[in-house]
Parts: C-alpha cells; sequence; structure tokens
C-alpha cells in the first residue's frame, strides 16, 4: 500500500506477507476488501512502527487504520495475559469507545488476544476482576482509564507497545488534558504513539508534543476542494420560528421509512420532542443524550445501530466518531456552536467509501448569512424549499400543553434551554437573541402564551450597571 490519492487499485489481499493471515480473514468476514485512504496512507507507517498525526474527517475509516497495525504488532510479539497490556486507546466518549471495542472484538476472533472496555457508568469491579486476569488490548475513556491506573492493585501499562488517541480534538474540548497527561506520565516512554484527529489545532499540536516522538510522520486525507464527503448532498431550509416543530413532523413523516438523525442544542429540547413524537405521534423515535444513563445511552445506540428506519433525536454527544450504518438523513434542528461542530454532525452519513447521505439545517431567515460562513469552510449548501407546513400538528401540541402537566413543564424547560443555548451561540452576529421573537419561539413548543423568561432580563440589568460603573 502507499501514499497514491488513487487508491482504487488498492485491496487488503496486498497486505498478505506484511500481516498475519487472520486479521485478513477478519477484514473480509467483516466485508472490509479494499482500505480508504487514510488507511492506505497510515497502514505502511505504523507497521514499520512509526509515531503519526492522522488528519482525517469523520467517517474516513480511522478505527482499522490503527487497529490492524496495532493487533499485528503483538500478535509478531507474541503477547499473551501475562504481559498485560499491550495497546492502549483513549477517546472521548462512551459510545466511541463502545463501538471502536465491537470492530476490535470482531478483528479478534480468531486471535488469542484479551481486550477490555473501560468506561464510566460500567461496573468496576467487573473491569478489575479482567484486569487483573491480564488485558491486552484496552480501549476507554480518560477519567475511567486513569482511576484504574491509579487505584486497581496489579493494574499497570509497564510493557505497552502502542498508544492511540482518537479523536484528540474532542479529547480536549472535553477538558481530558489533564487526565491524558496524567495517563503519558503512568506509560513506558519506548512505545508507539498514533493520534488521530478532525482538526489539526494549536491544542492538538502541543498533545502531539507531550504524547509523540520527535518528527512523527503527519499524515492527511483531507480533500482542500471540500470539507464534508463528496458522496453528501446538503442543504438548508427557511422556516419561520414558530413553523419549526411543525416542519420537524413534516420532515419525519416524509422519511418515515429512512434512517434519520436529528440534532438539538440541549438535553431538555431532547427530551421534550422525543416525548412528543413518541408518544403522541406515535413515531419511530429514539433519543440519546450526556444526561441519560450509561445503560439507557448503551441500549439507545445499539438499537439505532441496528434499525432499518426511524428518527435518532440526540445531542452533539451523538456527532462525534458514531458509526451507524445507512442513516439516510441529517437534520439540524437547532444551529452547531461552530463550523467544525457543522462538518461533524454531517459526517454521520455518507459514510465510507462510495456512500451517499443527505443533510438539512433548518433556519431563519435572519439567519441565512450562516450559509455564506459555511462556505468559507468549503461547505456548499443548496437552498431546499419543503412546501407549507401542517397546522394541525401545532393545534394538537398546544392542546396537550393545555391538558396535560407533564408535558408543559418538559415544553417550559426546552423553551428556556433553547433560548440559554441561543443567547451563547458563538456566532452571535448571525444567531443573535435580540432579532429573535420569544413569544413567537415559544410557540414551537406548544405555548399561546410565552412563559415567563427572567434571565435574559437579569443580564441586560448587570450589564446597565457595569456600563454606569465604567461612565463613573
Amino acid at each position: 500500500m502507499g501514499g497514491d490519492e488513487n487508491i482504487s487499485h488498492l485491496t487488503f489481499s496486498m497486505l498478505e506477507s506484511k500481516v498475519d493471515s487472520r486479521i485478513l480473514k477478519s477484514l473480509k468476514l467483516m466485508g472490509f476488501l479494499k482500505p480508504t485512504q487514510i488507511q492506505a496512507k497510515a497502514l505502511p507507517h505504523m507497521l514499520l512502527g512509526d509515531d503519526i498525526i492522522g488528519a482525517a474527517k469523520t467517517g474516513s475509516g480511522k478505527t482499522l487504520a490503527f487497529l490492524i497495525p496495532a493487533v499485528e504488532k503483538l500478535i509478531n510479539m507474541e503477547f499473551s495475559k501475562k504481559h498485560g497490556v499491550g495497546c492502549l486507546i483513549i477517546t472521548p466518549t462512551r459510545e466511541l469507545a463502545l463501538q471502536i471495542n465491537v470492530v476490535l472484538k470482531k478483528l479478534l476472533a480468531e486471535i488469542n488476544l484479551t481486550h477490555s472496555l473501560l468506561v464510566g457508568g460500567e461496573k468496576k469491579l467487573k473491569e478489575i476482576a479482567s484486569l487483573r486476569k491480564g488485558v491486552n488490548v484496552i480501549v476507554g475513556t480518560p477519567g475511567r482509564i486513569l482511576d484504574h491506573l491509579e487505584n486497581t492493585s496489579g493494574f499497570n501499562c509497564n510493557n505497552l507497545k502502542c498508544l492511540v488517541l482518537d479523536e484528540a480534538d474532542k479529547l480536549l474540548e472535553a477538558g481530558f488534558q489533564k487526565h491524558i497527561s496524567g495517563i503519558i506520565r503512568r506509560l513506558p516512554k519506548k512505545r508507539q504513539t498514533v493520534l488521530f484527529s478532525a482538526t489539526i489545532d494549536e491544542k492538538v499540536e502541543n498533545l502531539a508534543r507531550l504524547a509523540l516522538k520527535d518528527n512523527p510522520k503527519l499524515i492527511s486525507v483531507k480533500d482542500e476542494r471540500q470539507s464534508t464527503a463528496a458522496g453528501l448532498e446538503q442543504g438548508y431550509c427557511i422556516c419561520p420560528v414558530e413553523k419549526r416543530l411543525c416542519w420537524l413532523y413534516k420532515m419525519l413523516k416524509k422519511c418515515k421509512k429512512l434512517k434519520v438523525m436529528v440534532f438539538f442544542s440541549s438535553c431538555k429540547s431532547v427530551d421534550f420532542h422525543y416525548e412528543f413524537f413518541k408518544v403522541h405521534c406515535k413515531a419511530a423515535v429514539i433519543s440519546i443524550h450526556g444526561k441519560q444513563s450509561q445503560p439507557r445511552r448503551k441500549d439507545a445506540y445499539q438499537t439505532f445501530v441496528q434499525a432499518k428506519k426511524g428518527a435518532l433525536f440526540c445531542t452533539d454527544v451523538a456527532a462525534r466518531g458514531l458509526d451507524i450504518p445507512s442513516v439516510n438523513w441529517i437534520v439540524q434542528y437547532d444551529p452547531p456552536t461552530d463550523m467544525k461542530e457543522y462538518i461533524h454532525r454531517v459526517g454521520r452519513t455518507a459514510r465510507g467509501l462510495n456512500s451517499t447521505g443527505k443533510a438539512v439545517i433548518l433556519l431563519r431567515e435572519e439567519e441565512e448569512k450562516f450559509v455564506e460562513y459555511l462556505k468559507r469552510e468549503k461547505v456548499y449548501l443548496d437552498k431546499y424549499n419543503f412546501g407549507e407546513t401542517p397546522d394541525d400538528v401545532q393545534k394538537m401540541l398546544q392542546d396537550i400543553i393545555q391538558k396535560d402537566g407533564t408535558m408543559k413543564i418538559l415544553a417550559r424547560k426546552a423553551y428556556l434551554s433553547f433560548l440559554r443555548c441561543y443567547k451563547k451561540h458563538p456566532h452571535s452576529e448571525v444567531f443573535d437573541i435580540k432579532n429573535l421573537d420569544l413569544k413567537l419561539a415559544a410557540t414551537a413548543f406548544g405555548f399561546s402564551e410565552q412563559p415567563h423568561v427572567d434571565f435574559l432580563k437579569t443580564r441586560k440589568r448587570k450589564q446597565t450597571n457595569v456600563d454606569a460603573t465604567t461612565a463613573s
């Protein structure tokens, strides 16, 4: 395999003399016959033992790019339980760790190497028992890994041969810098280290300096012509704020035989919309967000992975790294916090070679300039027209809010959290709370009368005091 951009002639069978035949057999059984660009570029360097920084957009096939050489290395070194941890893979979220673990399990189907998943929310005693028996490959989140390194007697990484930092930019965004530093201090310096990240900024470079040897190989497969997958059709739809829920109802009805992911700005908004569509509209909806229990998140993720159709209502906890097959549509009901988050959200569809998918972002007329911002990031959107929205669903929601106390509480919490997220949006020149009609926004949550909002006034009063102090 080589670094040529044209990889159409490459197949995994070309690795026959370079990697164990059992790995190739597992790849074939999993349906992987050809490498993606990141795999074709990274594998030769990783098999030689080089430290690498891999820059590739989400959905590019990074997981196998580091799993194949890591497993091959441990096979060559004849690792067994008594050697302990040979490979440590650190990821930012439980869901991503779970997903990597599923691929790892399939890859090791005929290989006598042990593996374990270390994530918060799982039973710690079970993990401790597993670690003490001897685990060769660990996939986990930073907090739980560091906890075991500090507190689980008999567990160490003294024989570690390979460290993988996956989604490094997200690890840093989630505030895991101290955890990762603590882990690295406890690892042997003589090891291979691999860092993968969708974006390479100053923080990621600093982490690379801490974790990697000097002069690592930089591998990038970013297409300078566009920032999103080639098979992705994406557009935007202009919708007045009071018609948003009606628009979503029409969208889901139109896509009821397809697989759809809908992104909201807050957990409370997910809960409210899930309750309305699942219970009152009888729609096939699943929800996932960061405030749910780990078992519930795990169950929701696995259910949606196996589903042939239906919708997943989620926050950005599901925007990074999750490999959910055959997602037809990405709906950004609430705006992403920045351009990177937009790219990660739409990266849940059109994944892998020759894959296609569609994405739409819902914007108010006053927010249309966001399309220009995306254009600067080489993301090009068409303007979609979904036609008239149905009014009957709006009346149904308003009737429910008046009669159902639980739904009214959910709606109020969702409305207020929507405003809070909107108020603190980093691109306030586009998503400006002062240009948002609060009463009309409340309509989309089923209120004919706007609920009391105190935090906007509080901020204004504080600002006035600051101005007065400055003036004096």
